[in-house]
């Protein structure tokens, strides 16, 4: 009787844990509020393309962003890559831009880009790509992290893991429209 109860009580216990477990685990994956600067450090920046000729990001203030922060050993980043492609082609006549930042070599991304023929700009961001995509509220760090940026500069709303493509061009298609 009493390892009956102790088990059951073991067992409760252990449920109440895993739940307050999975949830403060959750919550650490959870995007941040950017920083107040973080628009004016991307757009401060200028960084290699998949060409390897410098780009000042600040080319695209006054549009509508979609940055994306991936990698080429990033499997998530990898899977949405096709389908952010044809985003940018559907998209790009409403004044939305996707930026593609790569957290990898310059040479990485050149092959990359070119295997899969991405068709949006991309550039070899290295670590001032991870930093600039913690200033946006990328607490934990993870690939991929996409930002949206209204076209007064305010970033509107950030993604962390892979996209789901029907609730980003529902929030891009509400937020595009406010700014």
């Amino acid at each position: 009787m009493i390892n009956k109860r102790f088990a059951i009580s073991a067992a409760l216990i252990a449920l109440i844990f895993a739940g307050l477990g999975a949830s403060l685990g959750a919550k650490k994956f959870e995007p941040a509020p950017a920083a107040d600067n973080a628009t004016q450090k991307l757009f401060a920046l200028t960084l290699n393309d998949a060409q390897s000729k410098p780009q000042a990001i600040k080319q695209w203030q006054g549009k509508f962003l979609v940055v994306n922060f991936w990698a080429t050993w990033c499997k998530p980043c990898v899977e949405e890559m096709p389908e952010l492609v044809q985003l940018q082609k559907d998209l790009a006549a409403k004044n939305v831009q996707l930026l593609g930042l790569g957290i990898d070599t310059p040479s990485n991304i050149a092959e990359f880009t070119q295997k899969y023929q991405i068709s949006y700009p991309v550039f070899s961001a290295g670590m001032d790509g991870t930093s600039l995509s913690q200033a946006m509220g990328n607490k934990a760090g993870g690939l991929p992290f996409t930002a949206l940026i209204s076209a007064d500069g305010k970033v509107v709303k950030t993604y962390s893991g892979r996209l789901k493509m029907t609730e980003l061009r529902a929030d891009i298609q509400r937020l595009n429209i406010k700014s």
